[in-house]
């Protein structure tokens, strides 16, 4: 398999190479295993949070209130602090 990179990064995994010792292809290995690990993390995640839509167990909010909410409350946050 062939990974191409783009030059900086290329230049960062090259500059870690010579830092830790270990080889290209360990370190790349090490990142897309972390990675796809995290990937499946946040997919079944998702999925979890859709299944609880779907079947009714929470209730979606439209997001300009939500949003609004965030706002008021950080709002309230920074007032309380003064």
């Amino acid at each position: 398999m062939q990974v191409r990179l783009k030059p900086d990064t290329e230049s960062r995994l090259n500059e870690l190479v010579v830092k830790t010792g270990r080889s290209t292809a360990d370190l790349i290995e090490d990142a897309m295993a972390g990675y796809l690990a995290e990937v499946l993390e946040t997919r079944k995640m998702l999925d979890g949070r859709y299944d609880d839509v779907k079947s009714g167990r929470v209730q979606p909010i439209d997001g300009e209130q939500a949003f609004a909410r965030l706002r008021r409350k950080s709002k309230e946050r920074r007032s309380s602090r003064s």
